[in-house]
């Protein structure tokens, strides 16, 4: 048949440099003869029955070693990100928000709806933090991986829960003989060329950067050993990697220069804060000023420029190790074991900590600090006496004098992995392990300050001898409060943040327990098939027990929620459930040889799941791949999928939080009529008066839930594989997918929960707590409250496409063109049952749809294989437009004022056998240095830096270089 000369044609390829190989590359593995001519089966993600090529009726997309080390990745999820069914999960580029952690987010479902693998065996999941579930890509030494199967859709009949998405599997090599050294470099240039940012910047007097920036330094070194016992039936393989990665700040980049929102005329400006490094005092009402010198003048809408000090790229410092074997014991056992360490620190900054206006801070006329200027500006203009407080007045000040925040996250992981396989005779093989992980998580958050220091270190008095202190000092219930002199410039000391600033920690792990052990059969030789075929049935039986444990155990200024900058209390976490599982899986061939098909082949997958919280699941896989002929084949699927609750969704505790929005309520004209707001919780009086927040933050209150059921999912895929034989080398390959979670586990929007109360849901209304006096949603505990909850359903569909051409030039060597990609024709969430849908297919925003999700994204990519011992990739890599997503009351959906253009990268790498041992590359990524689409007011933890930096290239280009010695 073709495919072996297929197959070997797509082997070549993927050697060659492709960037990303989907349909076809199934079939990278050809078939191998062992020492006695007996053809080798090979297992593929997606199914434990072993095939004899790397084919089926699922369709996985192949990323290879070579693939990794032509785009000069150090980050593993760097070039999954670059894959156009994968969403930005955790990257480097996430700031606040971030949670250390690397993950990848399949079909924009979530990190925690893909699984991760590593040589088919789950990996634990990766923090215990907040939004920390998914599993840490940290873990994966780049330089070690033989190829990433990525599967998308359920899969949880052949891998259990958690497989909605889809599955990504790492391979590592565990056959390696020698000793072998690798070293890569990389840096960004940037070009700071934006006239309209930096018109903005300019025109609030902030500080534009240099017009050429090279910043952002990586660095990555592997040293891999390997060898053969002496009797020839093992192979260990052992390594160590170091990576350290420099941080960038936004004050580098002009479009990152400032906080950036659109003004009044719709146009870029800078805007920011409203905790000012001045000292502020209002009641957001008619008195708002701010401290120059020893007076209270007007703020005259000062804004504090909060961006420039945030991280672009986090800093991080990666180090890994460990060990690969396996041993022949006899012809019908094998042992082997996997063992691997992980250390990974970064640190995540962001702007200064302050006085956020926090409640319970009682402002006396008479305090000592106030000049007679501002004892009258305060309180005898408006009609108060000396003796007096000053009521309903609330105080802002940004801790510049403290330093930026900084959130210093160390995450350190052991895996252990113990099994033995082999086969039983002919017909039936066996595998079963133990696979232990855990991980270990320190955090430190430097530069906060305390609410409860800052309310008594504003109080000051004067003691018996006429010296200026605390109230606290006086009265004996905190003798070491310093008072805070914010209100005279130039008088903030060193002993008065040492009292302010408090010390962040928190520590937790989590753990993953998973045995589990499956015989597999051929039943040919049992006679066991249809009639009309020569192949048997395949099948496979097995069983698995799995435990999950999180803790998470925050020091008691988290728990308090005494850190001024952390927009609420961070709550413990404890918990853990396990799993008892029987799965099954048949591979039955139907037809062979007829007049009509090839081959005709069903695969049927069965799970059962047992929870410990009293769930049961059960999720199945029904397949078809039908082969018309050498040049022609179709496949179809369905596959029912689960995703239990997780122990942060199942048993975190409430706790308050920030989300990004703009109430509709606020500011002088509410974009909300009255009425609507009223059934919000705003009063006529307040109508008209309510405070927005210049930072576009609000209070939200979340928590987990433990009555969560489990979510299901259905996911139908159909396909086409077609190789013309008039177009020698042309192969093409086109899949249809449609992936609906119904009773998805997921925190409704809090802007959402709003708008569900405006269209007459009390319960939402219930859930959404203003301020009495002036309404506002974002000092203090007013917040909107979303619990973790099953809602309606998410869905998604579209069409995943893979085009490949090789092309012979002669005496130069081949050409090999490469067009991949997915167009998007729904993804939709209902959050609420019997309430319309949003489809964000093609739109972004601050609250429903969150991220960017392009109607289209492909990648082209053409190799020239040099008769010369040299391959070099281009590729251009395209992100489809994007307007952003408004909705009216009336469920109106239209474009709204900021639409993110496509955007078009361009990428140029080399690799050069230049001896039998020594191997360099280098490249360059974004070539043109092609600036992100700028973002106003982005969502906190998905945007940064006024942009996307998960889904655009938001550094400028990225040139690299690396070398690796054999021996």
């Amino acid at each position: 048949m073709r495919y072996s000369k297929l197959s070997q044609s797509i082997k070549t390829s993927l050697v060659a440099g492709s960037i990303l190989t989907t349909g076809f590359s199934q079939l990278a593995v050809a078939e191998e003869a062992g020492a006695e001519g007996k053809v080798e089966r090979i297992e593929v993600t997606g199914s434990r029955i072993k095939r004899i090529a790397l084919e089926g009726a699922s369709p996985v997309t192949t990323v290879s070693a070579e693939d990794i080390k032509v785009a000069g990745i150090t980050r593993i999820e760097d070039i999954l990100n670059d894959m156009p069914a994968v969403f930005a999960g955790q990257t480097s580029g996430t700031a606040n928000g971030a949670t250390g952690t690397a993950t990848v987010d399949l079909r924009n479902l979530g990190p925690e709806r893909t699984l991760v693998l590593l040589n088919g065996r789950r990996l634990p999941s990766g923090s215990p933090s907040a939004g920390g579930i998914g599993a840490d890509l940290n873990q994966i030494p780049a330089a070690l991986v033989k190829r990433v199967d990525v599967l998308t859709g359920g899969s949880s009949a052949t891998y259990g829960s958690d497989a909605v998405g889809g599955v990504v599997n790492f391979i590592l090599k565990d056959d390696f003989e020698g000793f072998q050294f690798e070293y890569q470099t990389g840096m960004y240039q940037h070009n700071n060329d934006h006239d309209e940012m930096q018109a903005a910047v300019a025109a609030r007097g902030f500080e534009n950067p240099e017009s050429s920036v090279t910043d952002g330094r990586s660095e990555d070194f592997t040293i891999m050993f390997g060898a053969n016992t002496a009797d020839g039936r093992g192979n260990v393989v052992a390594y160590a990697t170091y990576r350290e990665i420099d941080a960038i700040t936004q004050d580098s980049r002009d479009f990152s220069a400032c906080a950036m929102n659109l003004d009044a005329d719709g146009n870029r400006a800078c805007f920011g804060s409203g905790t000012i490094p001045d000292g502020r005092l209002t009641n957001f009402v008619d008195f708002d000023v701010k401290v120059a010198g020893d007076q209270f003048v007007p703020r005259d809408g000062t804004l504090y420029n909060y961006g420039p000090l945030n991280y672009f790229q986090r800093p991080d410092k990666r180090k890994t190790m460990g060990m690969i074997g396996h041993y022949d014991l006899n012809d019908n056992a094998t042992v082997y074991t996997e063992l691997s360490y992980m250390d990974n620190r970064t640190v995540a900054q962001i702007a200064p900590s302050g006085a956020f206006f926090p409640g319970g801070v009682t402002i006396h006329c008479n305090n000592p600090l106030f000049s007679d200027q501002q004892v009258k500006t305060l309180c005898t203009d408006r009609g108060l006496g000396i003796n007096d407080t000053a009521d309903g007045i609330f105080v802002g000040k940004r801790n510049v004098e403290g330093g930026p925040r900084q959130d210093d996250r160390r995450h350190t992981s052991t895996r252990y992995v113990f099994g033995v396989k082999g086969e039983i005779n002919d017909s039936w093989t066996y595998d079963a392990y133990m696979n232990f992980g855990e991980v270990s998580y320190i955090q430190t958050y430097q530069n906060d300050l305390s609410i409860t220091n800052i309310g008594r270190a504003l109080d000051a008095v004067k003691d018996a001898d006429g010296n200026i202190v605390c109230r606290s000092v006086v009265e004996g219930y905190d003798p070491n409060c310093v008072p805070w002199n914010i209100f005279e410039t130039g008088k903030i000391t060193q002993d008065q943040l040492d009292y302010l600033i408090i010390p962040l920690y928190s520590r937790g792990e989590t753990k993953t327990k998973q045995v589990s052990g499956y015989v597999a059969g051929d039943l040919t030789d049992y006679g066991i098939m249809v009639p009309g075929t020569s192949t048997g049935l395949g099948v496979v039986l097995g069983l698995e027990h799995r435990k999950e444990e999180l803790v998470l155990n925050p020091d008691r200024n988290f728990q308090n929620g005494d850190g001024a900058g952390q927009g609420g209390p961070t709550a413990p976490v404890s918990g853990e459930y396990d799993v008892d599982e029987f799965f099954t899986e048949l591979n039955v061939p139907l037809l062979e040889d007829t007049s009509f098909v090839d081959t005709l082949t069903l695969e049927l997958a069965y799970r059962y799941s047992d929870y410990s919280t009293g769930k049961t699941t059960d999720t199945y896989k029904t397949a078809f791949d039908i082969r018309f002929s050498d040049a022609l084949g179709v496949r179809a699927s369905y596959q029912r999928a689960v995703r239990a609750g997780n122990i942060r969704e199942l048993f975190r505790p409430t706790a308050q939080g920030l989300f990004n929005w703009v109430d509709p309520c606020s500011g002088a004209s509410p974009t909300m009529s009255q009425a609507d707001c009223a059934k919000t919780g705003v009063t006529a009086e307040q109508y008209g008066k309510v405070p927005a927040n210049p930072a576009g933050q609000y209070n939200a209150v979340n928590g987990g839930n433990p009555a969560l059921e489990p979510e299901v999912s259905d996911t139908y895929s159909y396909g086409i594989l077609w190789s013309p034989e008039f177009v020698e080398g042309l192969d093409i390959v086109v899949d249809y997918f449609d992936i609906s979670v119904e009773k998805a586990i997921t925190e409704v929007p809090e802007g959402d929960v709003h708008a569900e109360c405006v269209a007459g849901n009390a319960d939402s209304c219930a859930a959404i707590s203003r301020d009495p006096v002036n309404g506002n949603l974002w000092i203090g505990t007013n917040a909107i409250t979303s619990l973790d909850r099953n809602i309606g359903f998410i869905e998604t569909s579209g069409i995943d496409y893979d085009i490949t051409y090789r092309y012979d030039i002669n005496d130069l060597g081949s050409l090999r063109f490469s067009l991949k990609g997915t167009w998007l024709d729904k993804y939709s969430t209902q959050n609420y049952p019997d309430r319309p849908a949003d489809d964000c297919a093609g739109y972004w925003d601050r609250n429903t749809c969150a991220v960017p999700v392009p109607e289209l994204r492909q990648n082209l990519a053409t190799t020239w294989i040099t008769p010369w011992d040299a391959n070099i990739t281009a590729t251009v890599r395209y992100y489809g437009e994007v307007n952003e997503y408004t909705k009216d009351a009336n469920n109106v959906v239209s474009d709204g004022p900021t639409t993110l253009k496509a955007m078009t990268y361009f990428d140029l790498a080399a690799t050069w056998n230049a001896t039998d041992s020594i191997t360099l590359r280098a490249g360059i990524n974004n070539l043109f240095d092609v600036a992100p689409p700028l973002v106003p007011n982005g969502p906190a933890g998905d945007a940064n830096g006024n942009t996307y930096p998960g889904q655009y290239d938001a550094l400028g280009r990225y040139l690299f270089a690396g070398a690796t010695f054999r021996f």
